[in-house]
């Protein structure tokens, strides 16, 4: 039992990754419909750029200061990938809207150049990220059950990305332009709507949560230049089956993948709950095709 309970809390906070990296591409993939495939390199940046910020806040701020590098990362992890997202946006997916299949070979590409980058800055081999002193503790619970700071912290970090992201698209003009635009693109601008700048702005938005996702992973264990393909697949098959462009979608859908597969490695094998986990996908998407919550698209008929 007390191995269940572990593997659960683990696989939870494996679900949360999941979710900030679902979050972006659930949005752009719903707005653009773009098939990005270099979303996991978004995230490997995000990891590198932690551990750029470790060493230059290591070498600038004395040592009674080193925990603080990690929350400055978080922000920086952000912006950084936003950037990138947007010079990937305007430079080159911009021209491949409605082109499904060469977005998809041109992202797949951009994450080959982009491994290959990193490669070449950092080197082939693998490197860490020191633990902030307040996160390196566990909480006790029961027998061999205990729950660690990072990853509690790594839960309360979506929880409030989440928080955020929802204020943007609800409580926001531009977050209302954005949900127009994804319903009905023709009728938004004529209504007036700028929507390249919408679209702008949202692959800004979906790239820096999956920078700060890439910030989490971090915490985790060693990041290497193939990092973000361990979770590219997981993260489309979360936007799939969950709903494209949803909130409360991505948060099913990251449930049903990053705790489903654990569960299901737990009672079997980890080749058999992967495949366990892609029919219990087969199914739902069976009887949901467009996810479990989808958007209507406002369309009048001629």
């Amino acid at each position: 039992m007390d191995l269940l309970l572990m593997q659960l809390f683990n696989s939870l906070s494996v679900s949360s990754i999941l979710l900030l990296a679902a979050l972006g591409l659930a949005i752009t993939f719903g707005l653009m419909g773009v098939i990005n495939m270099a979303h996991g390199e978004l995230i490997m940046i995000g990891a590198y750029t932690t551990y750029v910020v470790q060493n230059i806040w290591k070498s600038v701020f004395p040592e009674s200061l080193f925990d603080g590098y990690f929350i400055a990362s978080i922000f920086i992890s952000f912006l950084v990938t936003a950037g990138i997202g947007v010079l990937l946006e305007r430079g080159i997916i911009r021209h491949l809207y409605g082109r499904a299949l060469d977005s998809l070979l041109v992202t797949w590409g951009i994450s080959l150049v982009l491994q290959q980058l990193v490669r070449s800055i950092f080197g082939p081999t693998n490197v860490s990220v020191a633990c902030p002193s307040f996160l390196d503790k566990n909480i006790e619970v029961i027998g061999m059950f205990s729950m660690s700071y990072k990853r509690l912290f790594i839960l309360a970090l979506v929880i409030i990305c989440c928080i955020l992201i929802g204020l943007l698209m609800y409580r926001t003009r531009q977050g209302r332009n954005i949900r127009a635009a994804m319903q009905n693109r023709p009728m938004a601008a004529s209504l007036g709507v700028n929507t390249a700048r919408c679209d702008a702005l949202t692959f800004a938005i979906g790239s820096g949560f999956a920078g700060v996702a890439g910030c989490a992973i971090a915490l985790l264990g060693p990041i290497g230049p193939t990092i973000g393909q361990s979770y590219i697949v997981d993260t489309f098959m979360a936007v799939v089956v969950g709903g494209v462009g949803r909130i409360v979608g991505c948060i099913t859908g990251s449930a049903i993948i990053g705790m489903g597969g654990p569960i299901f490695e737990f009672f079997t094998t980890a080749s058999l709950g992967k495949v366990l986990i892609f029919i219990v996908v087969i199914i739902i998407l069976q009887f949901c095709p467009k996810g479990i919550f989808s958007i209507s698209n406002r369309v009048l008929d001629e």
